[in-house]
């Protein structure tokens, strides 16, 4: 059986679910209107149904406006759901009364507060400052000021501005735009910085994300002709490791043009941290089947895969975390019988996950 990433991988649980909705959806229109009863004839109901489809699918609700009540459904951040997010609601229905909006959108009103205990977040008291890399150009890391950051409130102020920033930006944006994020007190400022409002940071991260879709809009790689080489290595406990590295990627001078690294590791019980034979024929089987699912011409790089210790480990560089969420969780559920699989997606437009494979040019 194919992955059937292109189609989409969780359709029928998509049309069950609002077929679901579509049979309550006034008497859910009700509870958020009149806001009587909500959590009993809605939440409660909401809730359990979402996790039929996916783990991880969030939901806010409220009226729109008079007449429309609105249904949010949130990845709540995590890269590896927006995906499925965004393709349930491009599947909903045309229902009278409701709006369904994929991931949180940005406030309207910019001059909106968080407030969480006593500490406040907004316009007033947050300022922000880049911090510039020289071999890192094209990194998008932040430094946020926030005049209210103590020692002892410090895990409070960081959920205090990932909250204001969630919002502030809307969700996507806020997961996508943004490298890194550091918080700091107006005293450990750099005296050299010149804070800058955060009512700048919508137009700033526009003209960031402007000058890098300029740079690499259209540049595509073709491994065909690459170099590859192989390591292995032995620890005193008798493991094993072995790689395949794509040396001639791990050099390109491009690779913030395949900003997302997908990694995906597939655990097995072996013997000196090894497969066996049975085994490592199916981890190739399944290697080949994913890579089929993404082709390097569709933005997808096999940068290096590596076994020992009892796992298998492939990393590729992405142009788009989407449809690699999709493959992986596929994959998960095609062969999660087989191997214990875990996957990851996050923005590394320096291949920094594969430092210790730098060096090396192949033996």
């Amino acid at each position: 059986m194919a992955l059937n990433s292109l189609t989409n991988p969780l359709q029928k649980q998509y049309q069950e679910f609002w077929n679901w909705f579509q049979k309550y959806h006034e008497t859910f229109y009700q509870a958020v209107k009149t806001e009587q009863n909500i959590d009993e004839d809605f939440f409660s109901k909401l809730s359990p149904k979402l996790d039929t489809i996916k783990e991880g699918i969030f939901y806010l609700s409220g009226m729109l406006d008079d007449n429309t009540a609105e249904l949010v459904l949130t990845a709540d951040g995590s890269l590896l759901n927006i995906a499925f997010v965004e393709d349930l609601v491009e599947t909903a229905p045309n229902l009278k009364g409701w709006k369904f909006t994929a991931l949180k959108p940005a406030m309207e009103n910019e001059d909106f507060t968080i407030n969480m205990g006593d500490l406040s977040f907004g316009k007033h008291n947050i300022h922000f400052y880049p911090i510039e890399h020289s071999d890192y150009p094209d990194q998008v890391d932040l430094c946020f000021v926030y005049e209210n950051f103590e020692e002892e409130n410090v895990e409070e102020s960081n959920n205090g501005i990932f909250l204001f920033l969630d919002n502030f930006l809307g969700e996507l944006e806020f997961a996508t735009q943004i490298d890194n994020v550091q918080i700091v007190s107006p005293h450990e400022v750099d005296p050299t910085q010149e804070l800058i409002p955060i009512s700048k940071l919508k137009a700033y991260l526009n003209w960031r994300n402007t000058e890098f879709v300029e740079k690499y809009e259209g540049l595509q790689y073709d491994t065909e002709n690459d170099d590859y080489g192989t390591l292995e290595q032995e620890f005193e406990s008798g493991d094993k490791l072995y790689a395949v590295i794509d040396t001639t990627l791990l050099n390109w001078d491009a690779t913030a043009s395949h900003p997302w690294m997908a990694t995906i590791t597939f655990k097995y019980e072996g013997e000196n941290g090894m497969p066996n034979e049975k085994q490592y024929e199916k981890l190739e089987l399944i290697h080949g089947e994913m890579m089929a699912a993404l082709p390097d011409f569709e933005g997808y790089l096999m940068l290096c895969r590596v076994t020992s210790r009892n796992d298998r480990d492939v990393f590729l560089a992405c142009k788009d975390f989407r449809k690699p969420s999709k493959v992986f969780y596929e994959l998960s559920q095609k062969y999660g019988l087989e191997f214990e699989i875990e996957y990851q997606i996050s923005k590394d437009k320096y291949w920094q996950a594969l430092d210790y494979f730098r060096s090396f040019q192949g033996q």
